[in-house]
């Protein structure tokens, strides 16, 4: 029997931004269709479908007993969400409306519009790069949509670091699978 998901599971190129994604059930599992629109963050451990199973199988829900508070609750989701659309609608402006240093300027078209010969970056890399100018010289200026976002990190830094502001970005790439054989042992 063929499986669409398992024969193609890439649909997108890893230099553009990410414009499809296979759909999953309320399981985790795929079915089959393909949603023609970027795939929103969420919590998802995709588990293989036993063999034999009686009922309908259930995605059981990651807990964060452990890292969560009545005082703080992570809604890691919702912020990553609004934080990429904030990213998506900075990213179509014009440079005249980008709010940011002439330096960071050059470096944004140069990764955003550079014909690269050899080695270029993902967009993942170029994302998250973009999100950490967009945090840190957008956000402050544009009033009460980047205020959210930033006093949502603030007060995560409060509750975790008090008087160490910090920010994480996450990059998840498959370097190996663009690599040439030879370098693949890295």
């Amino acid at each position: 029997m063929s499986n669409p998901f398992f024969n193609h599971p890439v649909l997108n190129s890893p230099y553009e931004y990410p414009s499809r994604h296979w759909e999953l059930d309320d399981s985790g599992q795929p079915t089959q269709k393909i949603i023609e629109s970027r795939r929103p963050a969420q919590f998802i451990t995709p588990i293989p479908r036993p063999r034999h199973q009686k009922g309908a199988p259930k995605q059981d829900d990651l807990l964060f007993d452990d890292l969560s508070s009545q005082d703080q609750q992570y809604i890691h989701t919702a912020i990553i969400n609004g934080v990429r659309q904030e990213i998506d609608r900075w990213r179509e402006l014009p440079l005249s409306q980008w709010r940011v240093t002439p330096e960071t300027a050059r470096l944004l078209q140069h990764w955003r519009h550079h014909n690269y010969s050899s080695i270029r970056p993902f967009f993942c890399q170029v994302e998250a790069v973009e999100t950490a100018i967009w945090l840190t010289e957008v956000a402050p200026q544009i009033g009460k949509t980047g205020q959210k976002y930033l006093d949502h990190l603030a007060n995560a830094n409060a509750e975790a670091n008090p008087e160490l502001m910090r920010l994480a970005l996450k990059v998840s790439t498959s370097i190996k699978r663009w690599l040439p054989p030879t370098s693949r042992a890295l």
